[in-house]
């Protein structure tokens, strides 16, 4: 076992690390070209060819596929494991940059007690943390596919931690053999780590979009999938995981920007009114943003920032005036929370839910029952269900909001009396509605949250907008700083 030393750490490149996955992530995708032609050979043998030679050439053509399959597998774990060590290698040379600025340019000194020092112990704590998790990670890969011996895994009723219990008590070759062979039971089950539920998705992301073109979708939901496939592979930024995705309708999907069952802290980020696939993309910036941004406030531990779109987000106003699709997607909410609970590798994570315009309707829905989550975040809200921070179950002071004075859902989002007396003549209603349509407007003091500040232009999606107060104030709460 090597020693991870502060003259090692100085000499270290992240980004070598960060193109050795990218390689790994470029041999699944041409893997995923060959496999594709596979198919209709097959077929195409069969129908022209028939008798024992035929059978024993379709046979191993079957044979070769499925090893390609195992192929891509094992490609994006590499991906995986590297592009996690390499992301860790880079917070851990930011702490020690930190470290060297801090004694203006001087040796640093090992083992002393002047400034940096902190920063300097940190640094290689991190780098020989991330060392050993890839070193027995990639131990894991060598393991051969192997059928389970047990039958089936809990059905499902069970919840997350059964499913953890179940799937951690399998071998490695086991759950490798489940991935290759069965990915759709694996791919949407929350307690399924979510490195695995990534490997499962991305095997079935082909097909989800040959059922797309079979079904004659609209151009708008497939080309949102194409801007999805295009960000799993994507040469820069964080490492995306395809947590899950449901292409019916107007399509769900989560995707996580870093392993967030590695991470520290964890945010999860539950888009409004109109997302689905189609718009999917918007959502993924604005996690990647917050993400990216925790990660230069707080390098010492790793965040991961999740979009979850796992709920029917209205389409239309009259859709968005009722409650009914936020409480449908309050309980999937509350079971992704304790799939990432159950899921988390080492101490637990810091957990915090962000809700953003009728997504906030949703979080605070979930927060009024079990939420497995230490922190909440409304912003741009028109309301959470409650009039109070009182009744969700997190404490008061562990629940945020923010809504831009540009921001016109306090405007258009007012309760009935309220809107009546913006329709009638006479002297405009001016300044932040109180009651909006469900419920007390949780940046209103009295609510009771504690109120973060956002740019005064932000207008409706400006919180994520770098280099303002709103995005650094996101960060800094998933960080469990204050804002």
């Amino acid at each position: 076992m090597s020693v991870v030393t502060y003259t090692r750490l100085r000499v270290t490149d992240p980004t070598r690390w960060a193109a050795a996955a990218l390689d790994w992530r470029r041999w699944a995708a041409l893997a995923g070209v060959l496999c594709g032609e596979f198919g209709p050979l097959a077929g195409r043998l069969r129908a022209a060819w028939s008798g024992a030679a035929a059978e024993a050439a379709t046979a191993r053509l079957g044979t070769f596929r499925r090893r390609l399959v195992l192929f891509r597998l094992l490609c994006w774990r590499a991906d995986q494991i590297l592009s996690e060590f390499a992301a860790a290698l880079t917070r851990a040379r930011a702490l020690l940059d930190r470290a060297r600025a801090a004694v203006g340019g001087a040796d640093l000194v090992i083992g002393g007690t002047g400034p940096g020092q902190a920063d300097l112990a940190a640094a290689v704590e991190v780098a020989a943390g991330a060392d050993e998790t890839a070193r027995a990670r990639l131990a894991e890969v060598a393991a051969t596919p192997v059928a389970p011996a047990a039958a089936a895994g809990p059905d499902c009723t069970a919840t997350p931690a059964r499913v953890r219990q179940w799937w951690a008590g399998l071998s490695p070759g086991e759950r490798m053999w489940l991935l290759a062979c069965e990915p759709a039971a694996v791919a949407g089950r929350d307690g399924i780590p979510v490195a695995d539920r990534d490997l499962a998705n991305r095997l079935l992301l082909a097909d989800r979009r040959e059922s797309l073109l079979r079904a004659g979708t609209d151009g708008d939901r497939l080309r949102g999938l194409d801007r999805l496939a295009a960000r799993l592979e994507a040469e820069s930024g964080p490492r995306s995981y395809l947590i899950g995705l449901d292409v019916s309708a107007d399509g769900r999907a989560v995707v996580a920007f870093g392993d967030p069952d590695r991470a520290a802290n964890v945010l999860t980020h539950v888009p409004g009114m109109t997302a689905g696939l189609s718009s999917l993309d918007h959502e993924l910036t604005r996690a990647e943003r917050v993400a990216g941004r925790a990660g230069e406030l707080g390098p010492t531990a790793a965040t991961s920032s999740v979009v979850w779109l796992g709920y029917d987000a209205p389409d239309f106003l009259h859709e968005a005036w009722s409650a009914r699709q936020a409480e449908d997607g309050a309980s999937g909410l509350r079971r992704f929370q304790d799939g990432l609970r159950a899921t988390h590798e080492g101490p637990a994570a810091r957990l915090t839910v962000l809700g953003h315009s009728y997504g906030s309707l949703v979080v605070g829905k979930a927060a009024t029952g079990a939420l497995d989550a230490d922190r909440v975040v409304f912003v741009g809200s028109p309301g959470v269900g409650v009039d109070s921070a009182a009744r969700l179950t997190l404490p008061a002071d562990h629940v945020f909001a923010s809504t831009s004075i540009s921001d016109p859902i306090q405007w258009l989002a007012v309760s009935p009396g309220t809107a009546a007396r913006r329709l009638l003549p006479g002297p405009p209603v001016t300044g932040p509605a109180g009651d909006l349509w469900f419920g007390h407007n949780p940046s209103d003091p009295a609510f009771g949250a504690r109120v973060f500040g956002s740019q005064w232009d932000g207008g409706h999606l400006g919180y994520w907008e770098p280099g303002k107060p709103a995005l650094d104030a996101l960060a800094k709460i998933t960080l469990g700083e204050a804002p």
